[in-house]
């Protein structure tokens, strides 16, 4: 008697199959370490553990048979009709869902990311000599980067951050449904379609712990929800920093232009009108060029301001002074 695989079945079947992948992907990469090298293995890391990933899915679910995994908890894959097993396209559709579309969009958001940030240092420093991209694709995304307005990088930038910041909450957000309804534990297999039976045992011993695990669910849910809460304040009181600091910048630049044109204004001689040069100060306390004042003097023992009467004797030369 075939009957709907639970929960608890499914998260062993994933464990296993995780153990067992880590255990290839482990084994390949000290293969690789030992015949080129520790420099190839950590530049093409990621790509050795893509390929082991391939490897085992290829060899079990495409080529027809179950996964350790899935011989383990003795359960099989079926399509959404559960009557027969999927067929070759959306066990190769699964596949590509769960090991390759992940990496090319992690890849794809990372050099993206990166040829924001280069283009941004770029726009600030001089450029300076660089050593060709490794890849294809990053040369192809620098010229894309390459082609967008500023207000579309800024776009673009957002558009990843978004991205990066929501890829986990959506696998946090599925793990939850899958606690709460108990079907699919992958996201790939969601998608796809492809849920399990259960063969011989007890048809109710994943029924006694569901409701566990639907507890679980709903504190996973809640405990999501929270987060999103969290990181929209965080993003909404970084804005408002962002905001009020530009503000204060617009605020100071405008203050020194002020003072600097003030300056320049309290700098000019009142009787030649132009720069004060020697500046001399009057015991009244206002100041003027030595030429200009010595000049007025001659005909005026007065200020030209205020029109306090001094004599010429209590000029004050003012040395090193600058205003």
């Amino acid at each position: 008697m075939a009957a709907a695989a639970g929960p608890a079945r499914l998260v062993r079947c994933g464990q296993k199959d995780e153990l067992y992948r880590a255990g290839l992907r482990s084994g390949a990469g000290t293969a690789l370490r030992g015949l080129a090298g520790a420099r190839p293995w950590l530049a093409w890391r990621r790509e050795v553990e893509l390929l082991s990933d391939v490897a085992y899915f290829v060899l079990t679910t495409l080529s027809g048979y179950q996964t350790l995994g899935e011989e383990y908890v003795n359960i099989i894959q079926v399509d959404p009709s559960k009557k027969k097993v999927p067929s070759f396209l959306r066990r190769a559709l699964f596949i590509s869902l769960h090991t390759v579309v992940p990496y090319c969009l992690e890849k794809a958001l990372l050099h993206l990311e990166h040829e924001l940030q280069m283009e941004a240092e770029e726009s600030r420093t001089p450029p300076a000599l660089g050593f060709p991209s490794r890849s294809s694709i990053r040369s192809w995304i620098r010229k894309q980067v390459g082609e967008l307005t500023e207000q579309q990088k800024k776009t673009v930038s957002q558009v990843v951050y978004v991205l990066k910041q929501s890829i986990p909450l959506l696998h946090r957000l599925h793990l939850a449904v899958f606690y709460i309804q108990g079907t699919f534990y992958h996201l790939s297999k969601r998608i796809t379609g492809i849920s399990y039976l259960h063969f011989g045992g007890l048809q109710g011993e994943d029924q006694s712990i569901r409701s566990s695990y639907k507890f679980l669910g709903i504190i996973s849910l809640f405990h999501l929800l929270l987060t999103i809460g969290v990181q929209m304040y965080s993003f909404k009181q970084k804005q408002r920093a962002r905001q009020e600091w530009r503000l204060h910048r617009n605020l100071a630049h405008q203050k020194s232009r002020s003072k600097e044109a003030a300056a320049g204004r309290q700098s000019r001689c009142t009787l030649c009108l132009e720069e004060r040069r020697h500046s001399t100060a009057t015991p009244c306390g206002h100041l003027f060029c030595w030429e200009c004042i010595t000049a007025w003097c001659n005909t005026r023992a007065e200020c030209p301001l205020c029109r306090e009467k001094f004599h010429p004797q209590k000029l004050i030369y003012l040395r090193h002074y600058q205003m």
